[in-house]
Protein backbone atom coordinates (compact mmCIF):
# COMPACT_ATOMS: atom_id res chain seq x y z
CA UNK A 1 0.00 0.00 0.00
CA UNK A 2 1.23 3.48 -0.88
CA UNK A 3 1.41 6.34 1.54
CA UNK A 4 -0.32 9.49 0.31
CA UNK A 5 0.86 13.01 1.08
CA UNK A 6 -0.44 16.57 0.88
CA UNK A 7 1.58 19.26 -0.91
CA UNK A 8 2.12 22.25 1.41
CA UNK A 9 1.80 24.69 -1.48
CA UNK A 10 -1.04 23.50 -3.73
CA UNK A 11 -2.75 21.59 -0.86
CA UNK A 12 -3.64 18.70 -3.17
CA UNK A 13 -4.21 15.40 -1.40
CA UNK A 14 -3.24 11.99 -2.68
CA UNK A 15 0.28 12.94 -3.74
CA UNK A 16 2.41 9.79 -3.88
CA UNK A 17 5.75 11.55 -3.43
CA UNK A 18 6.73 14.91 -1.99
CA UNK A 19 10.06 16.67 -2.34
CA UNK A 20 11.95 18.75 0.18
CA UNK A 21 12.04 22.44 -0.80
CA UNK A 22 14.46 24.60 1.18
CA UNK A 23 12.56 27.84 1.73
CA UNK A 24 15.93 29.58 1.70
CA UNK A 25 17.91 27.70 -0.96
CA UNK A 26 21.00 25.83 0.22
CA UNK A 27 23.27 27.89 -2.02
CA UNK A 28 21.87 31.03 -0.34
CA UNK A 29 22.72 29.73 3.14
CA UNK A 30 19.56 27.75 3.91
CA UNK A 31 21.07 24.28 4.35
CA UNK A 32 19.87 23.91 7.96
CA UNK A 33 16.85 26.21 7.72
CA UNK A 34 13.13 25.57 7.28
CA UNK A 35 11.84 23.31 4.51
CA UNK A 36 8.45 22.72 2.91
CA UNK A 37 7.22 19.41 1.50
CA UNK A 38 5.97 20.00 -2.03
CA UNK A 39 4.69 17.83 -4.84
CA UNK A 40 7.19 17.45 -7.65
CA UNK A 41 5.24 19.76 -9.97
CA UNK A 42 5.00 22.67 -7.52
CA UNK A 43 8.68 22.29 -6.66
CA UNK A 44 9.75 22.28 -10.30
CA UNK A 45 7.47 25.19 -11.18
CA UNK A 46 8.84 27.41 -8.41
CA UNK A 47 12.41 26.83 -9.59
CA UNK A 48 11.34 27.35 -13.22
CA UNK A 49 9.85 30.74 -12.37
CA UNK A 50 12.53 32.14 -10.05
CA UNK A 51 16.25 31.96 -9.40
CA UNK A 52 17.51 30.71 -6.04
CA UNK A 53 18.54 34.26 -5.16
CA UNK A 54 14.96 35.54 -5.72
CA UNK A 55 13.52 32.64 -3.73
CA UNK A 56 15.89 33.29 -0.83
CA UNK A 57 15.38 37.05 -0.78
CA UNK A 58 11.62 37.47 -1.09
CA UNK A 59 9.84 34.13 -1.55
CA UNK A 60 11.12 32.29 1.50
CA UNK A 61 7.82 31.29 3.11
CA UNK A 62 4.81 29.34 1.87
CA UNK A 63 2.69 32.46 2.45
CA UNK A 64 5.00 34.62 0.30
CA UNK A 65 4.90 32.02 -2.47
CA UNK A 66 1.09 31.87 -2.33
CA UNK A 67 0.85 35.69 -2.56
CA UNK A 68 3.21 35.92 -5.54
CA UNK A 69 1.36 36.69 -8.79
CA UNK A 70 3.10 34.08 -10.96
CA UNK A 71 2.85 31.34 -8.34
CA UNK A 72 -0.79 32.11 -7.54
CA UNK A 73 -1.70 31.79 -11.25
CA UNK A 74 0.02 28.41 -11.32
CA UNK A 75 -1.74 27.33 -8.09
CA UNK A 76 -5.11 28.25 -9.54
CA UNK A 77 -4.38 25.86 -12.43
CA UNK A 78 -2.71 22.99 -10.55
CA UNK A 79 -5.36 22.78 -7.82
CA UNK A 80 -7.87 21.74 -10.50
CA UNK A 81 -5.65 18.88 -11.69
CA UNK A 82 -5.73 15.34 -10.28
CA UNK A 83 -2.56 14.45 -8.35
CA UNK A 84 -1.68 11.78 -10.91
CA UNK A 85 -1.67 14.13 -13.92
CA UNK A 86 1.72 14.87 -15.48
CA UNK A 87 1.98 18.65 -15.73
CA UNK A 88 4.40 20.36 -18.14
CA UNK A 89 6.84 22.86 -16.66
CA UNK A 90 8.16 25.84 -18.61
CA UNK A 91 10.96 28.12 -17.42
CA UNK A 92 10.22 31.83 -17.37
CA UNK A 93 12.17 34.05 -19.76
CA UNK A 94 13.97 35.73 -16.86
CA UNK A 95 15.21 32.43 -15.45
CA UNK A 96 16.28 31.20 -18.89
CA UNK A 97 18.35 34.36 -19.41
CA UNK A 98 19.99 34.04 -15.98
CA UNK A 99 20.86 30.35 -16.46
Amino acid sequence: MFEEYVCELCKRRGILKVTQHHLIPREEGGRNMAVAWLCLYCHRQIHALYTNRELGMRLNTIEALERDEKVSKYLKYIRKQPPTKVTPIKKSREVRRKS
